[in-house]
C-alpha cells in the first residue's frame, strides 16, 4: 500500500538518524545540529504523511510533492549510509593499524 510505503521510508531514515553510530559521527564531524534539525523536520513530515498520501489521488500537486519527497528521502538515506560507511571504514583502518603495530612490537 502506498500509504505505508512513504511512511516506512521516512521511518527508516529517522531510525538511521537515531542510531548510535550516526550520533557519534555527528559529534565527531560537527554535524550533530544538522542531524537534529533533519530529524525534527522528518518527524513533522511523517506526522502528516499518511493523511497526505490518502489525498494524493485527489490532487496532482500533492501527488507531485509526495513524489519529490520520496526522492529526497532516498537521497537523505543515501547520505546517511555514506556517513556510516565512511565511519566504519575509518574504524577498520584504525583497528587494522593498531594490530599492525602490535605485531611489529612483538
Amino acid at each position: 500500500m502506498a500509504e505505508s510505503f512513504m511512511f516506512s521510508i521516512a521511518d527508516n531514515v529517522l531510525g538511521k538518524i537515531g542510531s548510535v553510530t550516526l550520533q557519534e559521527i555527528g559529534l565527531a564531524w560537527g554535524v550533530k545540529t544538522e542531524l537534529q534539525k533533519l530529524e525534527a523536520t522528518l518527524t513533522a513530515i511523517k506526522s502528516v504523511l499518511l493523511d497526505a498520501e490518502e489525498k494524493q489521488w485527489k490532487g496532482r500537486q500533492l501527488r507531485d510533492w509526495l513524489g519529490k519527497l520520496k526522492h529526497v528521502c532516498y537521497d537523505v538515506e543515501d547520505v546517511l549510509d555514506e556517513l556510516q560507511y565512511q565511519a566504519l571504514q575509518r574504524q577498520v583502518v584504525s583497528h587494522g593499524s593498531l594490530k599492525t603495530k602490535e605485531i611489529h612490537s612483538e
